[in-house]
């Protein structure tokens, strides 16, 4: 969800509703991914014509500011953080709000799920995030070369990415496909389902990772094989969709149930697995650790739940948090 990233997708409406998801204009999974993430799953500028949504129709209660300190989970940070009261975070930039449910921008203010979690866990060990931004390429290698202490994008467990990252998961995330009111398919079980269809999804995640996999299935049964097109920016994929190039996207299921959601003509076709998001650290980082305690803390005190209520997300939060739990790809 990876989940990846997030990231998004779709027409007349797209000018009216790309607006509505695009200033309503990332995420893999990955999330990346998964997608994530997020994404997984780069997040863009809007796509020439798309227009802003009306952000009154994005939630705004405070599920933060009222969250205290807990001193001993911020003795678990290395020294020089705890003395600096800083950890650099490497993300992506979410403009607009085609990113949502797990990341946008509104006024300059970023949004979403994934904000409301890193900086309730900010809160939890008493310090401040530096955000810096970079792309969803970047991000894990930077957290490897040391640019950042901490990498969120949507990021999806995978075993290759758990050989140089740790991850302190926070949510569990999918992969799932969106389709416009045309395409010929109501629902995806498995990619078999999808031959012969032109599908978008972003590189560089686990969604390109499964449909790579899968691109001899439909061969296989003596069928069209489907193609893929490959766009780091959600908003040009919501064009595609809307537009007829792109028959299905492919994307983190919250942000795919999100768009079905908010923007018509389009229906949710389904989801073919799921992915633990997290947090990623430097191999054998503190921090990482330190993240996986803050976030139970919030699981165990309530206010997770509060953040996913907030984002009308039910039963898409995790139980515990975990370092390294056991890749699904």
């Amino acid at each position: 969800m990876t989940t990846e990233r997030r990231f998004s997708r779709r027409i007349p409406y797209l000018a009216a509703a790309t607006a509505g998801l695009i200033l309503l204009a990332a995420c893999g999974s990955s999330s990346d991914d998964s997608g994530s993430g997020a994404q997984d799953s780069g997040k863009g500028p809007a796509a020439p014509g798309a227009k802003a949504a009306d952000s009154a129709a994005i939630p705004t209660q405070d599920v933060v500011s009222a969250i205290a300190a807990d001193p001993a989970l911020r003795a678990e940070l290395p020294a020089k953080v705890r003395d600096g009261g800083k950890l650099i975070l490497g993300t992506t930039r979410a403009p607009g709000t085609v990113g949502l449910p797990h990341g946008g921008e509104v006024n300059g203010t970023p949004v979403g799920l994934d904000v409301d979690l890193r900086n309730a866990v900010a809160k939890v060990l008493g310090i401040e995030w530096d955000v810096q931004y970079g792309t969803f390429p970047t991000v894990i290698p930077g957290v490897q070369n040391g640019r950042y202490d901490v990498g969120q994008d949507n990021f999806g467990v995978t075993e290759e990415r758990e050989k140089v990252v740790d991850f302190a998961t926070y949510l569990n995330d999918g992969q799932a496909f969106l389709g416009s009111r045309d395409t010929p398919v109501d629902t995806v079980k498995e990619l078999t389902d999808l031959c012969g269809l032109t599908i978008a999804t972003a590189p560089g995640s686990t969604f390109q990772q499964i449909l790579t996999d899968g691109a001899g299935k439909c061969a296989a049964l003596g069928r069209k094989p489907y193609k893929v097109q490959y766009f780091s920016d959600n908003a040009t994929i919501l064009l595609g969709l809307q537009n007829g190039k792109v028959d299905v996207s492919f994307g983190p299921t919250l942000g795919v149930k999100y768009e079905a959601a908010h923007l018509p003509n389009t229906k949710f076709l389904g989801e073919i697995s799921t992915t633990a998001v997290g947090f990623v650290t430097a191999k054998d980082s503190p921090v990482a650790k330190a993240l996986r305690d803050a976030v139970n803390k919030l699981i165990t005190g309530g206010d997770y739940a509060r953040i996913f209520a907030k984002w009308n997300l039910p039963g898409s939060g995790i139980a515990t948090s975990e370092v390294n739990p056991k890749p699904s790809f």
